[in-house]
């Protein structure tokens, strides 16, 4: 059985990785005031961030999806890992030794197997770069250096070398402890006519890494004539590795595409290498597939969608270029960031262009970028005589229904009057606005947003002359994981949710409160301490507060609060409902715009129990109506005691505020 991991090595784990530090792995990160920080929630598809993390309690909430927790369950998320295969990876970015009980620790046996894939694909990387040095490599060492790619270059981006016999890398590996199935599960080793065998053999391997810059695929090159592959060959689809979800290029690009809100999508490993080399460091490349949603979640959360932020595409200018950039323009709007096409000269890719022009010649591809709409626009009236009325009337026919589909309308006005001086029509733009507008409203009435004339209008322009098939379609971002568009859905189906509706009307002046006092027992305990902990569970009127108010009693209280104090209240919560209601409510700043100090806090204890001695003053006094003029006088001057007692004491409450607590 696979042994337990120590204890204290957990805690000296998720003490030693900042939760910021590692959020920020996959995101971009703002101040959002409070000490708290914000962005784009990579659990849900949000345009707005509503996603925060507070370095000092060490947790992350997102008040759009309810996702929360602390750094390892953030990780656990994330990349879908178990608590062990978390810890195991924190441990090794922290430099900790981790220690496993009942009967020791064996790494082959005991760790978790997405821990193990990951380190056969970094030792398979180490492999590959130490063949390149080989004789027989010499002819990939060739390759890169007509291309303009030195050692230093491969070296930087761990380009390497697959020998040419058939298992080489499988006796490398088993060498280093992996199984078999472990090789054939990681994509490395495809099942042979007498065993495993290496997927690939003499070819240059680009190692390909998540955002968090863990090698999960590689992508190799063909290098010999005689080799009856593709020209490019991938790692296929794995626990670790989805085409559809990962960009080449993007460990390396991520902090200067979230510092310069920009982003520059080529198409091959070599031109992501050429466009850093040449100083454009945000560049990077999709793996073997068309460029999709998921890939638009990566970017959204790195340049949080601001206006400023870019996103340029550079293609080839032929045909299929033009296909693929036009492709892209379906989810424009979607992808709130502003998008241009950068078509290079004489249908030269960056790698190309790098070697004929130099590196300027690459950042001068990358400045002069063509805003998409308009790439968009002129690329259909191209397709025309716009010299003819006919070839006039067919352009518009098919560039109107583009613009229409602008969603803003100042914008939409610029690429109308745009269109018409394409057209000819210099001194009477009228009608093509009126055009514009007409085929806007056309479709907004049908509920479509233009969005099957715009398909079409693509589809013509990209296929004219050349007879390609259409472009496939539906490669959009799809909320998941429920998010504020979703309806009903549950980020985790199945998985219990916080509790919401009637119960968290937070319109009520007394659950308002109440949340914020309990924000203040959780984030701030010195403050509302030791008077919090004489609170009954039955002045938190709101069940789902109620429940956090129990935990934290069960707990040990506001008085004991230490530095383990929010895990420790985290862990004394009867399910994953109330956890994740003290993860909201410890993130969420208090509603104050200073620091909250002894005076803010004692507002809102006064405001919760002047609360609920309101509400039992109520009760008081229909007890005394149903007892009535003949009830035992005993009992009667007892309740009408009680009520004195209570009136007094909000009186006091109202009068000398926390001093009367």
């Amino acid at each position: 059985m696979a042994g337990r991991i120590n204890d204290d090595d957990v805690k000296a784990v998720r003490a030693a990785v900042p939760i910021d530090a590692v959020v920020s792995e996959y995101l971009q990160l703002r101040n959002a005031g409070g000490g708290n920080l914000k962005g784009l929630c990579p659990f849900h598809d949000e345009k707005s961030p509503s996603f925060q993390v507070s370095p000092s309690k060490g947790l992350y909430y997102c008040f759009g999806c309810q996702a929360g927790g602390d750094t390892v369950d953030f990780v656990m998320k994330i990349d879908h890992l178990s608590f062990a295969e978390t810890i195991e990876r924190l441990a090794s970015q922290a430099g900790i030794t981790l220690r496993y009980e009942e009967g020791g620790y064996t790494p082959g046996r005991q760790q978790g197997e997405r821990t193990r894939l990951v380190e056969a694909h970094k030792a398979a990387a180490q492999f590959y770069v130490e063949q390149l040095e080989r004789p027989e490599a010499e002819i990939g060492r060739t390759f890169l250096a007509e291309r303009g790619f030195d050692q230093a270059a491969a070296q930087h981006f761990g380009v390497g070398y697959s020998p040419a016999g058939w298992d080489h890398l499988v006796r490398y590996l088993r060498g280093r402890g992996f199984t078999d199935k472990e090789l054939i599960l990681s994509g490395l080793v495809q099942e042979g006519r007498r065993g495993p065998i290496d997927r690939f053999r003499g070819r240059l391997m680009w190692p390909i890494r998540d955002i968090s810059g863990e090698v999960v695929g590689f992508g190799a090159r063909k290098l010999r004539d005689d080799d009856n592959g593709p020209k490019y060959l991938n790692t296929p689809e794995t626990p670790l590795y989805r085409k559809s979800q990962v960009l080449y290029g993007i460990d390396l690009a991520k902090k200067d595409i979230a510092k310069a809100g920009r982003a520059v999508v080529v198409e091959g490993y070599t031109d992501v290498m050429a466009c850093h080399l040449a100083g454009v460091t945000t560049a990077i490349a999709t793996c073997g597939t068309a460029f999709g949603g998921d890939h638009i979640k990566i970017l959204r959360r790195l340049l949080m969608d601001n206006s400023r932020a870019k996103v340029i595409f550079t293609f080839d200018g032929d045909a299929a270029g033009q296909r693929a950039a036009l492709r892209a323009f379906e989810d424009d709007q979607k992808f709130a960031a502003s998008t241009s096409i950068a078509v290079s000269p004489g249908g030269m890719d960056p790698c190309e262009l790098r070697l004929a022009h130099g590196d300027e010649g690459v950042r001068q591809l990358v400045e002069q970028s063509t805003p998409l709409f308009e790439f968009a626009i002129r690329s259909l009236v191209e397709q025309h005589d716009c010299e003819s009325p006919e070839g006039q009337a067919a352009a518009l026919r098919d560039a109107a229904p583009i613009v229409a589909h602008i969603k803003d309308l100042s914008i939409r006005h610029k690429y109308a009057v745009m269109l018409s001086g394409l057209l000819g029509y210099v001194t009477d733009n009228q009608f093509v606005v009126e055009r514009v507008a007409q085929l806007a409203r056309w479709a907004h009435e049908r509920g479509q947003g233009g969005r099957s004339e715009l398909l079409k209008g693509l589809a013509r322009s990209s296929s004219a002359g050349s007879g390609a098939p259409q472009p496939s379609r539906g490669s959009g971002p799809h909320p998941q994981n429920g998010g504020r568009g979703s309806g009903n859905a549950s980020p985790n189906p199945g998985a219990p949710q916080a509790q919401r509706g009637p119960a968290l009307n937070l319109r009520s002046p007394a659950h308002r409160v109440e949340r914020e006092l309990l924000k203040l027992a959780l984030q701030h305990p010195d403050l509302v301490s030791p008077a919090f902990d004489a609170y009954g569970i039955d002045e938190f009127t709101a069940p789902p507060y109620a429940a956090v108010r129990r935990t934290i009693e069960d707990a040990g209280g506001t008085a004991a609060a230490d530095a383990d104090y929010l895990a420790r209240v985290r862990e004394a919560a009867p399910d994953d409902t109330v956890r994740a209601m003290v993860t909201e409510l410890a993130v969420e700043p208090p509603h104050t715009r200073r620091d909250p100090d002894e005076v803010y806090a004692g507002v809102q204890l006064v405001a919760v129990r002047l609360a609920a001695v309101n509400q039992r003053v109520s009760e008081v006094r229909g007890a005394l109506q149903r007892l009535g003029q003949h009830a035992d006088p005993a009992h009667l001057a007892a309740v009408q005691n009680e009520l004195w007692v209570l009136q007094q004491y909000g009186q006091s409450l109202r009068d000398r505020g926390a001093a009367a607590l």
